[in-house]
């Protein structure tokens, strides 16, 4: 399988390298070794907010949205507005890698919530649908996006050495010619009665349906998960990673405390149109699909 993670020193990080920004819309695995060195850390002060009972069982996890509504943390005002300040030097931080790495999405990127993890993913006791352990590109059930991709920044902020260990597939065509065949027909009539019932939040595309097909065939396929080509690999404390979540197969296998930002990008924005997820689909559909 062609290398699926490039890795680049933060001291690189210039204006629009082309060759890593066609590798990020190729659905490949940005990943920066030092970007503790360069870009975001914990203070000393923060410290104390890496516990796990921190996380509000209720919630999976700890975030803070676009208009700083902090969400999941349990403790005093001190304490919240601690974990604001942390979560919000993060996404500082990840916004200004981003704008050296692909200058030109600049303006077109809309900010989605921010999140701080620290429960250990071994631990997690999941239905096989919501279960990230098994490789997977993300869609949501309920939040159609039309393909507007989903660009995302993670760094492992673990204190105690522990990787946070990814399994990486292979590239998304291969996944769609994989899975494609089994892929239910899509039904207007279906998306209208889903949406009329508030179970999804807004009419679900011949996109969006193919999409969560995609993702529940993938893990629902245990000898694809054992056999499909991947890469294992562990993210070291320190580090940071940037990937399109919604065409990079992943599949998150251990680790605690780690902190992620979510932007989202109208694939009409990208260096490449034609290697998004929806472009892709579209040609192998042969229809427009939104």
């Amino acid at each position: 399988m062609e290398k699926q993670i490039v890795e680049i020193d933060m001291a690189d990080v210039g204006h629009g390298n082309p060759a890593w920004i066609a590798a990020l819309e190729a659905g490949k695995v940005l990943y920066f070794p030092n970007f503790a060195q360069h870009g975001f850390a914990p203070q000393k002060e923060e410290l104390a907010l890496f516990r796990e009972d921190i996380r509000d069982p209720k919630t999976r996890n700890i975030s803070l949205s676009t208009s700083g509504d902090l969400k999941g943390v349990v403790g005093d005002d001190a304490t919240k507005a601690l974990m604001a300040g942390m979560i919000g030097r993060f996404r500082a931080e990840a916004e200004s890698l981003l704008g050296n790495l692909v200058p030109r999405y600049g303006e077109h990127l809309r900010r989605g919530a921010t999140s701080f993890r620290p429960s250990v993913v071994q631990n997690r006791v999941q239905s096989w649908r919501a279960d990230d352990r098994r490789m997977h590109v993300d869609a949501f059930p309920s939040r159609p996006n039309y393909g507007e991709r989903l660009l995302r920044v993670f760094t492992n902020v673990n204190l105690e050495g522990e990787p946070r260990v990814w399994r990486v597939g292979e590239p998304f065509e291969d996944v769609a010619r994989r899975f494609l065949p089994k892929v239910k027909p899509y039904s207007a009539w279906q998306a209208k009665v889903l949406n009329a019932l508030h179970v999804t939040k807004s009419l679900r595309s011949e996109y969006d349906h193919i999409m969560l097909q995609l993702h529940d065939a993938m893990k629902s396929d245990l000898d694809y998960q054992k056999n499909a080509p991947q890469v294992t690999f562990n993210f070291p404390p320190g580090c940071a990673w940037v990937c399109f979540s919604d065409q990079t197969s992943h599949a998150v296998m251990a680790g605690q405390y780690m902190m992620e930002h979510t932007l989202q990008l109208s694939p009409m924005h990208q260096y490449d149109k034609d290697a998004s997820p929806l472009a892709i689909l579209t040609r192998m559909q042969g229809h427009a699909l939104v």
